[in-house]
């Protein structure tokens, strides 16, 4: 039966209309790949002598048992940023006298047809091969490779358990990713832990008693058994059919936006629609992380207070430059749907600004600890802050009026480019160059504070004229929606 599922999944990628362009961008992706994995290659063969350089004082093998747990971990929050789902299309299937387990069986194989998978095997193999098996023999080799295997099985399953469960709940992505990045400040930060003593507690162990080697295996099937079962628990038509009536829930499980009505309700559709799909959801994770930016410019002194402008913009305002650059393209699937039916479009717009302004609040939130160097440092995020929810909003909805490439939500995020043009690189300049153009020279002559006033006062007075700007974008819109819709439609 997988010789079937392949051979229907071949069909139908050569019967797509657009084969020519996906057959150059697997060409493409598949050099990319060639050239990381040869890199990768390059760091297996000389990892002992990185290891001697990095860890000088101790045994390579005992430095290498060290950093395996670490680079687990680090995999598994890549796996959860870039690895895609398995498809298949279920439905059709579920209606013939095909075994679920079939189906089930199918989308767990090709779930290990990943270049994750052979990543660990690339960089740790020869190592054990030259350094492992050298020093203390073939079967503790053996039972090294074993590990290896089944920690990146465990960690593949792992990783799709997750993201399945995601689609169903979004913030099951954003808590994981945050115990993870959790982790690693423990260790690398904040020092209450050690990863390197933990993982040699077990791969040095594994050095004298290789039957340990089973225990990872063990790991790797208990999770392909957990998603067997999950998937085939969800495989019937009865169970997809009532996600897809359920799926469109009122906002009020959002109570915050109770109050604003039907743009509450729109706002709320976008929140699920940002976590709930991967690229989307990809703009802010990235804006979580860029709230460490900071940390590389604040401690060295050589930069000045222009940099903290800067970066206050992009930490407070991160999320309205990544999401909303391709504003409108997230609903291009169901563009047309919005043009007949009865939602407003100025409540349409009104649902982007109170996105906007409630993340980007919540981001300056995040920012706060930066009053640890000084709380003038706080009142450029502030300042800055004010712009974003003021001025950069309204930028970023005057161009979205301009987009006309459509974003297709059930790709993956990975090197994935669609939607960009060059209206996503001129956007980038007033955005970016704006806030200067105001606050530069009165910096330049000595009287920076008079500039950050100026900041605010703008940002302050778009945040408080905001109706007639919405009025203004909307008449806007009116005369470009058709040929919005018409680049929409281009798949």
């Amino acid at each position: 039966m997988t010789s079937t599922f392949i051979q229907h999944e071949l069909k139908a990628f050569w019967r797509s209309k657009n084969t020519g362009k996906s057959i150059a961008v697997r060409v493409v992706m598949g050099i990319l790949i060639l050239y990381l994995l040869l890199n990768v290659l390059f760091l297996g063969f000389f990892l002992d002598k990185i290891l001697g350089k990095v860890f000088p004082k101790e045994d390579i093998v005992v430095s290498f048992c060290g950093i395996v747990l670490i680079y687990y971990l680090a995999d598994l929050l890549m796996r959860l940023q870039l690895q895609d789902l398995p498809t298949l299309r279920v439905q059709p299937y579920l209606q013939l006298p095909v075994k679920r387990n079939s189906i089930v069986g199918y989308l767990a194989f090709t779930a290990l047809l990943s270049v994750f998978n052979l990543w660990p095997f690339i960089l740790f193999v020869p190592f054990i091969l030259k350094t492992v098996a050298a020093n203390y023999g073939a079967i503790t080799a053996l039972a090294f490779i074993v590990s290896i295997a089944g920690l990146t099985t465990f960690n593949n399953y792992l990783a799709l358990y997750i993201k399945r469960k995601s689609n169903l709940n979004g913030w099951i992505f954003l808590i994981v990713t945050f115990v993870i990045i959790v982790i690693g400040l423990s260790d690398f930060y904040w020092h209450l832990i050690s990863l390197r003593k933990i993982s040699y507690l077990f791969f040095g162990h594994l050095i004298n008693h290789p039957v340990l080697a089973l225990l990872p295996v063990l790991l790797g099937v208990l999770m392909y058994y957990l998603n067997f079962l999950y998937l085939k628990q969800n495989l019937y038509l009865e169970e997809l059919g009532s996600r897809k009536s359920s799926s469109y829930k009122s906002s009020t499980e959002y109570p915050l936006l109770n109050r604003f009505g039907s743009v509450g309700d729109l706002t709320g559709n976008e929140i699920k629609l940002v976590l709930r799909n991967k690229r989307s959801r990809s703009a802010l994770i990235m804006g979580l992380f860029f709230m460490l930016y900071g940390l590389i410019f604040y401690p060295n002194h050589i930069y000045g207070e222009s940099w903290k402008v800067f970066v206050g913009m992009f930490m407070t305002g991160i999320f309205i430059i990544n999401y909303g650059q391709f504003m409108f393209s997230w609903q291009a699937s169901h563009f047309d749907g919005l043009l007949v039916s009865k939602i407003k479009f100025s409540d349409f717009l009104k649902a982007k600004y109170l996105l906007f302004t409630l993340v980007s609040t919540g981001f300056f939130l995040l920012t706060t600890p930066y009053v640890y160097f000084g709380w003038r440092t706080l009142m450029i995020h502030f300042v800055m802050y004010l712009w974003n929810i003021g001025v950069n909003t309204t930028i970023v909805l005057f161009f979205a009026n301009r987009n006309y490439k459509r974003i297709d939500l059930s790709r993956g995020a990975a090197f994935n480019w669609e939607g960009v043009g060059g209206n996503q690189w001129i956007l980038s300049l007033p955005l970016i160059l704006t806030p200067f153009v105001i606050y530069g020279p009165f910096a330049f002559f000595g009287h920076p504070d008079i500039g950050f006033a100026l900041l605010a006062i703008t940002g302050l007075t778009f945040i408080f004229t905001r109706s007639f700007w919405i009025k203004k974008l909307e008449a806007d819109f009116y005369t470009k929606r058709y040929k919005i819709a018409e680049g929409f439609r281009n798949k």
